[in-house]
């Protein structure tokens, strides 16, 4: 394997190529990270999808450029028209060379049809990332009132805003619906989070392009960007499309600051905690919008009361590190951000830290 150049010291297209790769491979996923680095290949092609690569402008990693264009790769392979890549996905074709030959062939037959999948981040939408949130929700419970308003930014398909519905065993502490159709249970580091209730009252979410799962194209191009390897991911994804079937999520399509602007404007009932949470998107967000939510956040929070509590709870990575770190920040009585722990960027495992 190549040597894996500091993420904050990347500045290049093929550092980036080569960073992601290599990510993949130490999250377990080989056969993801043998079609990363053909991309390399790629951009010596004559291409449109080989000269976007080879002249991206802005940050390639913070924008996801690597994971953009695979997502499209794997979307040819779901969808049938491209098999051959199965023989990577499967393992089957180990040989670098050999990938990058495949991988050269299909963006020369597919260019135009791949060159779209550049245009907007990788929208995940993980559920497994909800284990951290729930878990920031228990330990919230004996801080603010444990009747939880969630509101999600980003939200994409709005999986993770219905998270109210899913069932949880966080380290041996078990919560939510006992027949829940979705288990969410990761592999647990440290200590268990406590053992309080945490009951979600209402949960609304925003994106400013948000995914119908009731939409088929739509859901495959979700399942697109989850890496082959990754088969329990897919099935609580098909878990999630059905759930929603069942009652969608309350999504609307809106800009993050406009969204938390309006919602924090809106009525509390007492008794409630206010929400906010989000998971791997802030980095996605532009600087401008960032600083508005910070600021309507710390404004509302020096209206808060103890009937009305205001919560923040953030899984996202940290830039200097590539810790995947869960945060919360809480009013009144708690101004202050607190590391409660650290997660595997799909949730297969947390690290939890706590606080008092």
């Amino acid at each position: 394997m190549s040597e894996e150049p500091a993420i904050n010291k990347v500045r290049s297209v093929a550092e980036a190529i080569i960073w992601q790769a290599d990510h993949a491979e130490k999250a377990g996923a080989p056969n993801t990270a043998r079609l990363v680095r053909a991309l390399l290949a790629v951009a010596q092609t004559d291409t449109a999808i080989g000269r976007r690569i080879a002249n991206w402008q802005g940050l390639t990693l913070e924008h996801a450029m690597p994971l953009r264009i695979a997502g499209g790769f794997h979307w040819l392979y779901l969808t049938g028209d491209e098999p051959r890549l199965g023989e990577i996905y499967q393992g089957l074709i180990t040989d670098q060379g050999r990938v990058d030959a495949l991988a050269t062939e299909t963006a020369r037959t597919f260019d135009h049809v791949l060159l779209p999948w550049f245009d907007s981040p990788p929208q995940t939408n993980e559920a497994g990332r909800s284990a951290s949130i729930m878990a920031a929700l228990l330990w919230l419970s004996d801080k603010v009132q444990p009747a939880f308003e969630l509101n999600e930014i980003g939200a994409s398909a709005g999986i993770n805003t219905m998270m109210g519905r899913f069932r949880f065993d966080l380290g041996g502490v078990k919560v939510g619906p006992g027949l829940s159709s979705i288990l969410i249970e990761p592999e647990w580091r440290g200590d268990p989070p406590p053992a309080n209730s945490a009951e979600v009252v209402e949960a609304k979410g925003c994106d400013i392009m948000p995914v119908d799962l009731m939409d088929e194209a739509a859901a495959l191009r979700l399942k697109a960007y989850i890496w082959p390897e990754a088969t329990a991911r897919m099935a609580r994804m098909d878990a999630a499309i059905a759930m929603a079937g069942r009652a969608p999520p309350e999504l609307v399509r809106q800009d993050a600051a406009q969204f938390v602007t309006e919602r924090l404007a809106e009525p509390q009932p007492d008794g409630v905690t206010r929400v906010l949470f989000h998971t791997i998107m802030w980095q996605y967000l532009p600087e401008a919008t960032r600083n508005v939510i910070t600021q309507a956040m710390k404004a509302a929070g020096a209206l808060a009361t103890a009937d009305k509590p205001l919560a923040w709870i953030s899984l996202e990575t940290n830039r200097e590190t590539f810790r995947h770190e869960c945060r919360v920040r809480y009013w009144p009585g708690g101004d202050r951000e607190v590391h409660l722990g650290n997660a595997q960027p799909h949730g297969a495992w947390v690290e939890w830290i706590g606080a008092d």
